[in-house]
């Protein structure tokens, strides 16, 4: 069953326009997830909202939007009158500019839509504004409303089709001065960071998704299992406290000689292959 769009609407780069849909790019209906319930009776609880000075229970009907323009002053905006902002970027994700990649800060970026044409007429158009990204090797920024709120959004070639990325606004992102700023910056030997340089080139690796297992949410699922079966949980065993590192320089040698790799001597290899020669000179003869 296919998903269903989380947005429908249109992409325009200057008079180029075409009809496309937003998916979301990510899940989270996999992850293992609890409901509260009573202890007592063993059955879900449901919540109810309740209204703040009356303490009565406030219907579903009875619920609305209020912003609060002075303490404990509300004005009530329904949703018909939210219809009222009326903005280009609620129907039509136009393209305002194009950046390199690079340039884009990761602590910027948000969450991450699959971009698709949702009309064959517009294939065409699609592709074009598609290839001529993927061609410059630029990103397109645009604005887009989603969810009542207006968000800017990156546009990359991804296969086939496009990845769309929310960006946060700037005053969302918090400045790495408020954290960075009492870091000391202290005097050590050139060779430590040599040395550090090396046990990275041991574990030098190609980035693969798959590869990272949540290993937290297996344990978990194992846990809920044997709870489930009438098995007894005993709390696990505190880890053990790293050693403190008294010796920098005698630290990164022993990280250094226990990441090492052994590489297949040149010997060993002509070896093995000898042996399989002969073996299928073996088999062939026989």
């Amino acid at each position: 069953m296919a998903a269903r769009a989380y947005w429908k609407g249109y992409l325009r780069l200057s008079l180029v326009t075409c009809p496309v849909e937003l998916f979301p790019a990510s899940s989270l209906a996999e992850q293992t997830h609890f409901h509260i319930i009573n202890k007592k009776t063993g059955n879900r609880v449901r919540e109810q909202m309740v209204d703040e000075e009356t303490g009565k229970v406030v219907e579903k009907d009875e619920k609305g939007r209020g912003y609060e323009v002075s303490k404990g002053r509300y004005v009530e905006i329904d949703e018909d009158e939210l219809q009222a902002v009326k903005l280009e970027s609620t129907h039509t994700i136009e393209i305002d500019s194009f950046v390199p990649r690079s340039e884009i800060d990761n602590r910027y970026l948000d969450k991450p839509y699959y971009v698709a044409p949702s009309e064959k007429v517009g294939g065409e158009a699609f592709a074009v504004i598609r290839d001529a990204m993927k061609n410059k090797d630029r990103v397109a920024l645009a604005r887009v409303v989603l969810g009542h709120r207006e968000h800017t959004i990156a546009l990359e070639a991804f296969e086939r089709g496009i990845l769309g990325t929310t960006l946060r606004y700037d005053y969302e992102v918090r400045p790495e001065k408020n954290y960075f700023s009492s870091i000391p910056s202290p005097k050590f030997d050139k060779q430590m960071v040599q040395l550090a340089e090396h046990i990275l080139d041991t574990k030098a690796a190609h980035f693969d998704a798959a590869k990272f297992k949540d290993r937290y949410e297996t344990a978990l699922k194992a846990l809920v299992k044997r709870k489930a079966a009438g098995k007894k949980i005993e709390p696990a065993e505190p880890p053990a406290k790293p050693d403190n590192v008294v010796n920098l320089m005698e630290a990164l040698k022993q990280s250094l000689s226990h990441g090492k790799r052994q590489p297949v001597s040149s010997t060993k290899r002509r070896t093995k292959k000898s042996k399989h020669s002969k073996a299928s000179k073996h088999r062939r003869a026989a």
